[in-house]
């Protein structure tokens, strides 16, 4: 069972990847994912930016 966050940043989302997962030898990084779900989940996750670090905040789209 998977715990869900409201939202998450992308370092949360790799850190979940790479440790829970198990997908530590594939490469991830905090860049590609940001890269990743604007052009390929843009329906199915959004972001908000976090005005106090200026960091992206994922979360599912309504």
């Amino acid at each position: 069972m998977y715990h869900l966050e409201p939202q998450c940043s992308a370092a949360d989302i790799v850190d979940h990847l790479s440790n829970e997962r198990k997908m530590r030898n594939h490469g991830l990084t905090t860049r590609k994912v940001g890269f990743f779900i604007p052009r390929y989940l843009s329906e199915l996750i959004g972001f908000t930016l976090d005005h106090s670090t200026g960091k992206r905040l994922y979360h599912l789209a309504a």
